[in-house]
C-alpha cells in the first residue's frame, strides 16, 4: 500500500492549486484524478480574471499557485474591461485556449519532484479511529495519507440539465460523475450537495460565418496574471496574446 503526506482528490483549479501548495511544502503529494488527460481542463467559459477573480487570481500567484502563470502562457487575448468607468472597477480578463491551459497546468504540477499522479475514481475515505487514513478506488486500490483533500466541482454527484425536461448523471459532459464517494461522505454524516454552474454552448468554429461579425480586438501591451509573466513562454500559442475576438449578440 502507497503512502504519502497528502492525497488530492480531483485535477480541476482546485485540485492543481492544492497538489502544487502541498508539494511546495515539501509534502510527498498524490493528486489522484479520474483522467489525468483532463488535469487543468477548463470547464466552462475559457476566461480568466473579472472584477472578482481577476483579484483572485493574482492573491493565489502572489502566494505561488498555478493559474497565473498557466493563464499567462495559454492567453490568446487580453483586455481590460469596464474603462468607460473608474479604475475601482476595471476587470482585467485573459481569454485562454483550452488545450493549452490544461498543458500549462500540467507541466507546471510536473515540476514538483514531490507531486505523483494516479488515475482512478475514489469510492471511499479510510478511517481509522476517528481520523483520515487514506482512500480507496473503485477498482480497489489503496493509499494512504495523513491528509486527504477532496476538491469536488462539478462531479460529487454531479447532473448535467438540458433543457427543462433532459438531465443525465455526469461531472462534465462526456464524463462520470462521482457517486460512491457522495454516499461515502454522507454515511459518514456529512451534507452533500450539488454546486451549480452554467456552461455556455459549444459553437463549431467552422461553421459560423465570421466575416459577418464584429472584430474586438485585445490590448496591445497585455496585463499580465502572474508576477513572472512576462518570462513565461507561450508554449505552441499561434497567436502571441492578441488574437481578434469576433463578437455576436443573441438577440437584435
Amino acid at each position: 500500500m502507497d503512502c504519502y503526506d497528502v492525497i488530492v482528490i480531483g485535477g480541476g483549479h482546485a485540485g492543481a492549486e492544492a497538489a502544487s501548495l502541498a508539494g511546495r511544502r515539501g509534502a510527498r503529494t498524490l493528486l489522484l484524478t479520474q483522467n489525468l488527460e483532463t488535469i487543468g481542463q477548463m470547464s466552462c467559459n475559457p476566461a480568466i480574471g473579472g472584477i472578482a477573480k481577476g483579484t483572485v487570481v493574482r492573491e493565489v500567484d502572489a502566494l505561488g499557485g498555478v493559474m497565473g502563470r498557466a493563464t499567462d502562457q495559454a492567453c490568446i487575448q487580453f483586455r481590460m474591461l469596464n474603462r468607460s468607468k473608474g479604475p475601482a472597477v476595471w476587470s482585467p480578463r485573459a481569454q485562454c485556449d483550452r488545450g493549452l491551459y490544461r498543458r500549462a497546468v500540467r507541466t507546471e504540477l510536473e515540476r514538483h519532484p514531490n507531486v505523483e499522479f494516479a488515475q482512478g475514481t475514489v469510492a471511499k475515505l479510510l478511517i481509522v479511529a476517528g481520523c483520515i487514513d487514506g482512500v480507496v478506488t473503485l477498482d480497489g486500490r489503496f493509499y494512504r495519507a495523513r491528509s486527504v483533500v477532496l476538491t469536488t466541482g462539478t462531479f460529487l454527484r454531479g447532473r448535467i440539465h438540458m433543457g427543462l425536461s433532459s438531465s443525465l448523471p455526469a461531472g462534465r459532459a462526456g464524463e462520470s460523475p462521482a457517486t460512491e464517494i457522495a454516499q461515502d461522505l454522507e454515511e459518514l454524516g456529512l451534507a452533500v450537495e450539488r454546486f451549480k454552474t452554467g456552461t455556455p454552448p459549444r459553437v463549431d468554429g467552422r461553421s459560423v460565418d465570421l466575416s459577418r461579425l464584429s472584430i474586438q480586438q485585445g490590448e496591445r501591451d497585455p496585463l499580465l496574471a502572474g508576477a513572472e509573466g512576462r518570462a513565461a513562454p507561450l508554449l505552441l500559442n499561434p497567436y502571441g496574446r492578441k488574437a481578434p475576438r469576433h463578437r455576436s449578440k443573441a438577440s437584435p
